[in-house]
């Protein structure tokens, strides 16, 4: 027990619940909802494999001090005293990072400022010599959070955001974060025994996401580096034995992914991220205007989707292509549960059919939406007769 710390998972809002349900199911200990965020406790074993199996996690932190600020001089002496030396030599290299919500401290950037010279100042007063800054590949990587008047100095173990996962080289216009992608599948409810589809599949995204959850594959395994292979303490072998032992719990998947674009870029794009992810044997993808298209067969069929929005395409008719999606769904898709992520809210009012379910989540900085249409085989009505 000696050996735990405690650690804060960062997630995107809304998405508190399903990244606690998976750090609980990792095998996290003392797990705490917050907001935007999950605190939880493990040993470094349990850091590296947060890490790699994560999926709704956009940040792994370390906090290592807490302390009050009202001033500068607080921050500045409090940083100062921390013994740098144990997480960083002094010929090494840091970055700094902050979020800030304080009267005095108004600017993130010159907090992170101050951080590195308290830190820097530490180490040129003991011997001489100081670390560099280095802000795309440091040695360390610090984050500074004021929220009020308590200061929390962590290192951050993911360096960059866990939702760039290493596969996806090409995209296409506002492509949707991995994390996202795998949060809105996790919150419809989809558990790899059906059937799955995403109509409108841009550069693959949402399908990669399925296919790792459906297989139980971890999602970062693709990733070049974590910020913790820079620290004093790496252990390779501790890492390649999380990894190994995670590796061992991926699952076979006897239902098929299928993806349709009517842009032929998106489909180059997407079979290209596909194959990057060493995903192409569980994924089928199709050049298909969906609004042609009709579902295969009677099986139950799952879809998420993330379609236009009409923010960034400007010659989009957005009444008729959102009305096109409810006639298509309704036509041509019996039994079949369809989950869309909007955030133009006006646009739903033109699908024509009731949602069964509205969960309000966030794509970037755009409140949106993910909807639940459930269409039945045949109409509902005679879906409830066929109960009694």
């Amino acid at each position: 027990m000696d050996n735990n710390f405690k650690m804060v998972a960062k997630t995107l809002f809304g998405f508190e619940d399903i990244l606690a349900k998976e750090l609980t199911q990792l095998g996290a200990m003392e797990v705490e909802k917050g907001v935007r965020n999950v605190s939880f406790v493990g040993d470094k074993g349990f850091m590296y494999k947060t890490n790699l199996g994560i999926r709704t996690a956009i940040k792994i932190l370390k906090p290592i001090k807490s302390f009050r600020v009202a001033r500068e001089e607080d921050l500045y002496k409090n940083v100062k005293n921390i013994k740098w030396e144990n997480y960083l030599k002094p010929s090494g290299s840091l970055a700094v990072d902050a979020t800030v919500n304080h009267s005095v401290f108004t600017h993130s950037q010159y907090t992170a400022l101050k951080t590195k010279d308290a830190i820097v100042d530490r180490f040129r007063e003991m011997d001489g010599t100081r670390p560099n800054v280095d802000l795309r590949f440091p040695d360390l990587k610090i984050n500074v959070h004021i929220d009020r008047q308590r200061c929390t100095i962590s290192l951050d173990t993911s360096g960059e955001s866990l939702h760039r996962r290493g596969y996806k080289t090409a995209t296409n216009i506002a492509p949707i974060n991995e994390v996202l992608a795998a949060g809105l599948i996790m919150m419809s409810g989809w558990d790899g025994q059906t059937d799955f589809m995403d109509p409108m599949c841009g550069s693959g995204t949402i399908l990669a996401e399925a296919a790792m959850i459906a297989c139980n594959i971890p999602p970062n395994l693709m990733r070049k580096e974590f910020a913790f292979e820079r620290w004093q303490d790496w252990d390779v072998e501790l890492f390649e034995t999380i990894e190994e032992s995670l590796l061992k719990k991926t699952r076979d998947f006897h239902h098929k992914i299928l993806g349709y674009d009517k842009s032929p870029s998106a489909i180059r794009k997407a079979k290209e991220n596909i194959k990057n992810a060493h995903l192409d044997e569980f994924i089928h993808i199709q050049h298909e205007d969906f609004f042609k298209t009709q579902k295969a067969g009677d099986e139950k069929l799952h879809m998420v989707f993330n379609p236009p929005y009409g923010e960034r395409l400007e010659n989009l008719n957005v009444e008729e292509f959102y009305g096109n999606i409810g006639t298509t769904l309704k036509h041509g898709y019996p039994n079949t549960n369809a989950w869309l992520i909007t955030s133009n809210l006006e646009a739903l009012k033109h699908i024509g059919l009731r949602p069964s379910r509205k969960i309000k989540v966030f794509n970037a900085k755009l409140e949106s939406r993910l909807v639940k249409y459930e269409m039945y085989e045949g109409s509902k009505k005679a879906k409830k007769q066929n109960q009694d």
